[in-house]
């Protein structure tokens, strides 16, 4: 039987090639909300428990911070109800100024659009992203609504939108409009309907609450969780509201070639010694002058004229010229004695101390560096130190390793301090620390705003901040150590103050009344001395 011939492969079909008009037609704009839909992960959504702590977390820095600006004590309540399973609505309610009835859509339901990536002044929130972020991740994963509730006056009633984001197109859509009956004067209130998973622990919502509390004790929020009976009540820890944050104008070293290009062609100013006093800050008369002679330009050049190189030029001329620091009034620490009271409020310690560095600068953006700790009394001895990260006042729990704050506090000896550590270890000891930058712009690793970039500006305070509250803690430990070694000692004497009576009794051949005096004399000195 002869062998059968292999079958001959089927010929595939002639490839259809794309010609330039075909993949023209195919080309559209990305809108900012389509890419985050299919990104969400960048802006910290990435899982389904994150997503639920980044959703409270959005909402409660706008309520921050509205209330801050409005100059309003805030009181926040932040409840979490179960709706199925997985399935849960959170609410953030807040006591401030309220939100104007034709900005609401706006602001909830259009990606990038705020009144603080412009200014240049410390706040927690910057992009115009999250908030509205956060209600297009409770629309994709359960179809919902994002319901938002706002008053700005008892003369005013209170409206109440139910809208959703037109992905496409990035702009709200109005779903139902109504009045509401609302109790408070003033205040917003925010629904998000949301897929997600409700944990406990280091990454649970009362932990992100709990810091929030410690790094502003100026407020007071009520937490009532989808499995807890009680509400849980993180009261504030000071009456005072934080220092205001005024707006700066940018500083002439943060800027680069194509900003300074952009800001030429948009300024008022007509002459280019007028344009650098007034768009920059820390620039006068004499400073404008060198800048523009030393780029080989005159003072009087209007500022449209100016080329791309002769801007490279001006560039040049801004890092060779001593500028002074940008002011540092547009920053809002915390401030030492409101860390104390923080740290006091919520912690059960022996000994707390907090240090403010003198404010600093990166790339022209002014920053600061606080850190404070509580040690001893209460917290557990044996485990790795507690660290808590801020930025703007706002707890960064995720991406702990990648985060210049937690990388310095590795590379600070500890050991030298009193504290035990294991080589590129947290130390270990009764001790909570807590790390905050603020600035005007946070340099954050990614758009989930998660880890601080490590500048070198950024280290260095962080580095020096860490060393100066570690010899704090340092001479704490050994003072303490040595009442202890005294208070051992007093201890032995004590114990053995009979047995000498009795030793000198026999010696001496004292009477029983000369024996009691002479241990009395013994327990009076030593008593003495331990005052001492």
């Amino acid at each position: 039987m002869s062998p059968k011939k292999p079958a001959k492969a089927k010929a595939s079909p002639p490839r259809s090639r794309a010609t330039a008009k075909s993949m023209a037609a195919q080309q559209r704009e990305i809108s900012v909300s389509e890419f985050f839909t299919k990104n969400r992960h960048l802006l910290g959504f990435d899982s389904p428990s994150k997503a639920l702590l980044t959703t409270i977390k959005e909402a409660v820095d706008n309520s921050l911070d509205a209330c801050e600006e409005a100059a309003i004590l805030p009181d926040l309540e932040v409840r979490i109800e179960a709706v199925a399973e997985s399935r849960y609505r959170v609410i953030v309610t807040d006591n401030g100024p309220g939100i104007v009835k034709k900005q609401i859509p706006k602001i909830f339901g259009k990606l990038l659009y705020g009144s603080k990536f412009h200014r240049l002044r410390q706040s927690r929130g910057q992009q115009g992203i999250g908030i509205s972020a956060a209600g297009m991740y409770g629309q994709l994963t359960t179809g919902r609504p994002i319901v938002i509730e706002s008053r700005v006056s008892r003369r005013r009633p209170a409206h109440s939108y139910e809208l959703v984001i037109d992905t496409l197109r990035n702009e709200p859509v109005i779903k139902r409009e109504r009045e509401v009956e609302w109790q408070a004067a003033h205040g917003t209130s925010v629904a998000i309907e949301l897929e997600g998973t409700y944990k406990r622990g280091r990454h649970g919502v009362a932990t992100y609450l709990r810091q929030t509390a410690l790094a502003n004790p100026h407020v007071e929020i009520s937490y009532q969780g989808p499995q807890d009976e009680e509400p849980e009540i993180f009261r504030r820890a000071s009456r005072e509201l934080p220092s205001e944050a005024l707006e700066i104008k940018p500083h002439p070293y943060g800027v680069e070639v194509g900003l300074l290009i952009r800001m030429l062609k948009e300024t008022k100013a007509r002459r280019l010694r007028s344009f650098f006093q007034t768009e920059f800050s820390r620039v006068g008369p004499t400073v404008a002058k060198r800048i523009v002679e030393g780029a080989g330009l005159k003072v009087a050049t209007s500022p449209r004229r100016v080329t791309t190189e002769r801007a490279e030029q001006l560039i040049a001329q801004i890092r060779e010229t001593r500028i002074p620091a940008p002011p540092t009034n547009c920053l809002s620490p915390i401030g030492e004695e409101r860390i104390l009271a923080s740290l006091r409020e919520q912690q059960q310690a022996d000994f707390y101390a907090a240090l403010s560095r003198p404010p600093a600068v990166y790339r022209g953006n002014p920053f600061q560096v606080e850190v404070g700790l509580a040690f001893g009394g209460e917290l557990p001895a044996d485990d790795l130190v507690g660290l808590y990260r801020f930025a703007n006042r706002v707890p960064l729990l995720y991406q702990q390793g990648a985060c210049a704050l937690t990388r310095s506090v590795l590379r600070t000896n500890w050991k030298a301090y009193g504290l035990q550590q294991s080589r590129g270890a947290l130390p270990s000891g009764p001790m909570v620390l807590m790390v905050h930058v603020a600035s005007v712009w946070v340099p954050f690793t990614s758009e989930s705003k998660e880890a601080v970039a490590g500048y070198d500006e950024i280290v260095r305070e962080l580095r020096l901040a860490l060393q100066g509250i570690g010899r704090k803690l340092g001479v704490h430990i050994r003072k303490d150590r040595k009442r202890r070694d005294a208070a051992r000692k007093h201890a032995y004497i004590e114990k053995y103050i009979p047995h000498i009576g009795i030793a000198l009794k026999e010696i001496l051949d004292l009477s029983d009344r000369q024996e009691k005096k002479v241990v009395d004399t013994l327990s009076g000195t030593l008593a003495r001395s331990r005052k001492m």
